[in-house]
């Protein structure tokens, strides 16, 4: 049988496709996103998305000046309000909650407790640490945000900033907008009750996987009109893969520039990933050469991911699958011990794939899915990312 004329099996009426996620890793990371982001903070297409952060950035200006030259000012008005007089600066600043926060954090004070002092007291204590603090030169951006001026970011002088809108830019260059005009585009939804995976869904408020605030950039896009067979399920149905990526990143020292590819299963509705395999992830810290690194190493890996063929994960799956390593209880029980799973483990793992497949674990392949689902009911994340490790290194060994 074709690879066409299998997938076609495996699509139901509405055109969607049937997948098995009780295979793989679950990834909350989408979901606690997708929790988390207020409507103002939601895109619906990669324009939009690159509109908003291309413009703040148009609007700012950043300034590296000695520390101890900044003036606090409290106002007298009101009495909750600081603003920050900056060198150079034709107007004061207010500080974000965030940019409060680092200028405390660069001073040596607690940013907490300075919130709960009135804006006068709390001003004095912030302009004695700006006067003493050690670190002597601070880097800033502000940003002009309807004629309110904003200080967006205070770091060390040598923070490289990678702007929000360049990672965007360079997701475009291989996504477009994002919404199906090339092969990458924001996640269908997958039904419970069926166990079909919809790629055809509108993209709202609701579905967006787009998002930006203040502080950061999220985005997470599939590639699920091109479903991918890597061997077949206990059925004899197509075992069906979708490639996917989420990179993140903040201009104001929130968090690092990421990005992670790999291969899933399904997206539910509230956006946590199952049945995921191959995650790969790298990270950037905003050092001095930051901008320097994401243009030779961050923007060409998303690049080569999208334009790679998916034969060699096919290829490890189906090696995986034909390499029968144990026969026996002896032999089960031996692989998992000499791995480093402890007995209880190793029974739960048997047990696992027994319930699942209706059949012990015999090949590479059966051992990862039974690692890998014993893990995802692991309550501590360390433990749980440690176990999903070692399946991923028996799985590398297998291709």
């Amino acid at each position: 049988m074709s690879q066409v004329e299998t997938l076609d099996a495996a699509q139901d009426h509405r055109g969607g496709y049937r997948v098995d996620v009780t295979r793989g890793q679950r990834v909350g990371r989408v979901s606690s996103e997708w929790f988390s982001r207020p409507d103002d903070e939601r895109y619906l297409s990669l324009s939009d998305l690159y509109s908003a952060v291309r413009c703040r950035t148009d609007h700012s200006q950043t300034r590296t000046i000695p520390s101890a030259d900044i003036r606090v000012e409290a106002d007298r008005d009101d009495p909750d309000a600081l603003a920050l007089m900056i060198p150079g600066a034709d107007r004061a600043a207010a500080p974000t909650h965030w940019s409060f926060g680092q200028l405390a954090g660069l001073v040596g004070a607690p940013a907490a407790y300075l919130r709960q002092l009135p804006a006068a007291l709390a001003g004095i204590n912030l302009q004695y640490g700006l006067a003493s603090n050690r670190a002597e030169q601070i880097k800033t951006l502000e940003v002009d945000n309807d004629g309110r001026v904003e200080l967006r970011a205070a770091t060390g002088p040598d923070y490289g900033r990678i702007y929000d809108h360049e990672l965007v830019s360079a997701v475009q260059r291989i996504a477009g907008n994002g919404t199906g005009d090339t092969r990458w585009k924001v996640p269908g939804v997958l039904d419970w009750s069926t166990g079909v995976y919809n790629p055809r869904v509108d993209i709202t408020q609701d579905t967006t996987t787009l998002y930006a605030s203040d502080r950061d950039v999220f985005l997470f896009l599939v590639d699920d009109l091109n479903p991918i067979e890597a061997g077949r399920l206990a059925d004899g149905s197509p075992d069906l893969f979708f490639r996917g990526f989420f990179c993140w990143n903040s201009e104001v020292g929130a968090k690092t520039l990421g990005m992670a590819s790999f291969y899933l299963r399904a997206v539910c509705q509230n956006r946590n990933l199952w049945g995921v395999e191959d995650f790969e992830e790298i990270t950037i810290r905003h050092s001095k050469y930051a901008a320097n690194r994401f243009a030779h190493e961050a923007a060409p890996a998303l690049t080569r991911f999208a334009n790679s063929s998916p034969a060699p994960f096919v290829n490890g799956i189906r090696a995986a699958r034909t390499q029968i390593v144990a026969r026996t209880e002896d032999d089960r029980s031996d692989f998992l011990r000499k791995r480093g799973f402890s007995k209880g483990e190793t029974d739960k793992i048997i047990e696992t794939v027994l319930a699942e497949e209706g059949r012990k674990p015999e090949s590479i392949f059966d051992f990862v899915q039974g690692i890998t689902a014993v893990a995802r009911h692991k309550p501590h994340q360390d433990a749980r990312l440690e176990m999903e490790g070692r399946a991923k290194k028996l799985l590398e060994r297998a291709a």
